[in-house]
């Protein structure tokens, strides 16, 4: 994406506003869904809630960091832009096929896929072919296990798809209304579930666990690649921080106040769900494959009516994350393409001003990517990915101090050097441990971004690349 030509973006965006974005592309699927892998991994409904805990905080310090490097080159626009400045245009440009290959594309199908589970618990619809669920590419991968899932999924991506071809609305409306919609929905349930007689408030507090499954740094680590697929989202705020009121204050304090917000919500949001359900029942939701932890609460607590409003909220939350991941997504192939980084034909607007080539081949692979695993699987793949570049990001605030250490900073990050470089080791043992105890998806995702080398080669010999 090219640089804007204006080099003093208009601040006026306040300190609610900031709270209010990141509010907003965080709170998605993962608040109804991750309580269940994780559960399965500790055995422990209180080691589950140090796990959210802990994944706040470190989220809030890869935040911080990152919002220096966002105030910084505010005017280019997120990371992919940042890695030009920081690193060179190799990098930049894997982070960009890491998307496509990986991190967005993953994220569309793993939203999508939980839109397809909501959407089965109201809507009965027979299995398609069940016959078929067995047969396995390599004993790694089920394309036809749970197919009818697998369809809607991908029925609801092609429609989206479409969809977005036929305009270039934001949908800035309709995300507020579903952030809304999210609030209500989860304080409904915080509030009638802690108050029902059905629940019990200190199971949610048991830290008890067998010698069979003691709690160890990796398995902690395993289980909070759940959770930070419900907090992924923060490193948005980076295409906002240029025309942030009094950034100095304003980034750092909404930042803090938004994650902030966020570990409260999903704290209160756990307690209620295994105060309903014991660890043992969450275990056999994960189990099971096809249900939704938010869902079997509701039911437990209100019965088939209860059923009807969780679903339908999910699928609100979920029809308007794949909406606007699918949007806002295209938006960086299309500039990789621009500068001759990517198929050409991914260059051409259509009539509407829209890249439509760039949604329908980000479509494709979408839906195959439903194809190749389950919800769990796709988003471990996408958070793996994601930490290396979280940690080459906030590496950027050390070799930027250093490349330029007179260029304006709005905001420093706090507690420089410790908080940059704690959350950096602290992504490089993700990554280590993923590798450890999670090698089938450390490995696809590796395999997904070391695939684009070379198309880099082919790319840059077909041309020299404009990325001015």
């Amino acid at each position: 994406m090219s640089p804007s030509s204006n080099t003093s973006l208009i601040r006026s965006l306040g300190l609610g506003y900031v709270i209010v974005f990141i509010l907003a592309n965080i709170l998605g699927s993962g608040v109804y869904k991750k309580v269940a892998p994780m559960a399965d991994q500790l055995n422990s409904s209180g080691w589950v809630l140090v796990a959210w805990i802990l994944g706040g905080i470190v989220t809030l310090f890869g935040a911080l960091s990152n919002a220096e490097i966002a105030g910084m080159l505010a005017d280019t626009g997120g990371e992919y832009a940042y890695f030009k400045k920081i690193y060179n245009r190799f990098l930049s440009f894997m982070f960009g096929w890491a998307n496509f290959s990986v991190i967005q594309t993953a994220a569309i199908s793993s939203i999508a896929y939980v839109f397809a589970q909501s959407f089965l618990s109201i809507v009965e619809i027979p299995p398609i072919l069940p016959g078929l669920a067995d047969i396995s590419i390599g004993g790694v991968f089920f394309p036809f296990a749970d197919m009818t899932t697998k369809l809607i999924a991908i029925g609801l991506i092609i429609l989206l798809s479409a969809i977005n071809t036929k305009s270039i609305k934001s949908g800035a409306n309709l995300s507020r209304a579903i952030i809304w919609l999210v609030s209500i929905g989860l304080a409904a349930i915080v509030i009638f579930g802690l108050s029902s007689p059905k629940a019990n408030l200190m199971q949610s507090f048991d830290f008890h666990t067998s010698p069979d499954n003691p709690i160890t740094i990796s398995v902690m680590f395993t289980a909070m690649l759940a959770a930070f697929w419900a907090y992924q989202g923060w490193s948005s705020i980076g295409f906002i921080g240029g025309e942030v009121k009094d950034a100095n204050k304003n980034l750092p304090k909404g930042i803090a106040i938004g994650v902030g917000l966020i570990i409260a919500i999903y704290l209160l949001v756990n307690i209620t769900y295994m105060s309903v359900l014991s660890i043992d029942a969450l275990k056999a939701v994960n189990a099971s494959g096809t249900q939704v932890a938010a869902i079997e609460v509701v039911r437990v607590l209100f019965g088939n009516n209860g059923l009807l409003f969780i679903s339908i909220l999910i699928i609100i939350t979920t029809l308007g994350c794949t909406h606007a991941t699918i949007y806002g997504s295209a938006r960086t192939y299309y500039a990789m393409a621009k500068e001759k980084l990517f198929f050409s034909s991914m260059a051409k607007l259509n009539a509407s001003s829209v890249p439509a080539n760039v949604i329908f081949i980000q479509a494709i692979w979408a839906c195959l990517l439903v194809l190749s695993g389950s919800f769990d699987q796709l988003t471990d793949m996408i958070i793996f990915a994601m930490f290396i570049f979280y940690g080459a990001t906030t590496a950027g605030v050390f070799i930027l101090r250093k490349k330029m250490p007179d260029a304006h900073r709005p905001y420093k990050v706090w507690g420089y050097p410790v908080i940059p470089a704690f959350f950096i080791l602290f992504c490089i043992g993700l990554v280590i441990n993923t590798f450890m105890t999670q090698p089938r998806e450390a490995f696809m995702g590796v395999v997904l971004m070391l695939s684009g080398i070379p198309f880099y080669l082919w790319f840059t010999r077909k041309g020299q690349p404009n990325i001015e």
